[in-house]
């Protein structure tokens, strides 16, 4: 058998819990689909399904943080404690959508910071679009580059420039493009921040113009 685990979740988030459940083999005990005993079964199912609801319910008790523990402690089933906390935490349909509003909105209002750092911007931006997927919230990769590249500041006007002009941004990846934001930062923080960003657009410029040039001599 799998070991108990002592972690405590302050927040009930959905997808973690479900991990835990499928993990311990009890996500049927806590499901109102699963499985219910009923009075024609064997006394050998009725055993073995108090034993998983008693396992269950003993992983709620250990996983549940302190300040929600109280609201689960005289309860008897697996089942009825995980309603409860679905019910207090998940709050609903009204509350998950003001939830997932005050998300979209430090979403919209997310910039990076002169002081932040390529890593550090990047945990705060995916940590709010994280939660806003645990609230059923659909944001793609090129939503996310996006938002990235227009809320960057000035420093990295050229970076985000060269990238728009030589990447297919709907083919980019998120690590990719912390990736080149970050050796853009070390260049920066070693006092020759745009040099090779500079000359990749003067190349592209310079071609453009040759491009120019070429058509009005053949006019």
């Amino acid at each position: 058998m799998a070991d108990i685990p002592t972690t405590s979740f302050s927040v009930l988030i959905d997808k973690n819990w479900r991990v835990l459940f499928r993990f311990q083999d009890v996500m049927d005990v806590v499901e109102e689909k699963g499985y219910k005993p009923h009075d024609g079964d064997s006394e050998k199912q009725k055993a073995a399904f108090r034993k998983k609801d008693n396992k269950t319910l003993f992983i709620i008790h250990q996983c549940v943080a302190d300040m929600h523990f109280e609201k689960i402690q005289n309860v008897g089933t697996a089942r009825e404690a995980w309603n409860i906390l679905v019910r207090c935490h998940a709050g609903g349909e009204k509350i998950k959508k003001v939830k997932l509003q005050m998300l979209r909105r430090q979403y919209e209002l997310m910039q990076m910071d002169d002081n932040d750092k390529v890593s550090e911007y990047f945990n705060k931006i995916l940590s709010i679009i994280n939660q806003m997927k645990d609230y059923g919230e659909a944001i793609s990769d090129l939503m996310i580059i996006e938002k990235i590249m227009r809320s960057l500041p000035q420093r990295f006007d050229y970076i985000v420039v060269a990238i728009e002009e030589s990447r297919d941004q709907e083919k980019l990846k998120t690590g990719e493009l912390q990736s080149s934001l970050e050796a853009h930062e070390m260049r920066i923080l070693d006092g020759n921040p745009v040099r090779n960003d500079d000359q990749a657009l003067k190349a592209h410029h310079s071609r453009n113009e040759g491009k120019s040039t070429k058509r009005e001599v053949e006019e």
